[in-house]
C-alpha cells in the first residue's frame, strides 16, 4: 500500500523524468475530477499534502531518501498549484508546466526543504 501511494499509483516508475510522469495523473484528476470546484480542490490538496508527508516518510525506508519514484509530493504540489488558477484545460496545463519547471530548478527554500528528514523533505 505504501508503494502504491508513494509512487502515485505507480506513475513514479515512468521513465525518463519520473517526476513529470508522476505528476501527470494529478493533472488528469484536477482536469476531470476537481473541474474548478474550490471545495474539492482545497480538500484534495490538504488530504494529499498530509498523505504525502506520511507515505513519503514510510517509502523513504523502502526506496531511500528522496528517491525519484516517490511522487506523491508532486501530486500534492500540483493540487496546491491549481488552487489559485481559474479552471480551464489551458490554465491547468500551464500550471502543470510551471509546477514542473519550478520543481526542477528548485528555487529557495525548496532545495533546503529537501534536506528535512522523512516525509517532510
Amino acid at each position: 500500500m505504501i508503494k502504491l501511494i508513494a509512487t502515485g499509483l505507480y506513475s513514479g516508475y515512468g521513465r525518463p523524468f519520473p517526476g513529470t510522469w508522476g505528476t501527470l495523473p494529478a493533472l488528469f484528476i484536477a482536469l476531470f475530477f476537481i473541474q474548478g470546484n474550490q471545495v474539492t480542490a482545497v480538500t484534495l490538496a490538504i488530504i494529499t499534502l498530509f498523505l504525502s508527508i506520511w507515505a513519503a516518510g514510510k517509502a523513504e525506508l523502502i526506496f531511500g531518501h528522496d528517491a525519484k519514484v516517490i511522487v506523491i509530493d508532486e501530486w500534492a504540489g500540483m493540487f496546491v498549484s491549481i488552487l489559485f488558477v481559474p479552471y480551464s484545460i489551458t490554465n491547468y496545463i500551464i500550471a502543470f508546466i510551471l509546477f514542473r519547471l519550478f520543481d526542477v530548478i528548485k528555487l529557495f527554500p525548496a532545495r533546503q526543504a529537501e534536506k528535512l528528514p522523512g516525509g517532510w523533505g
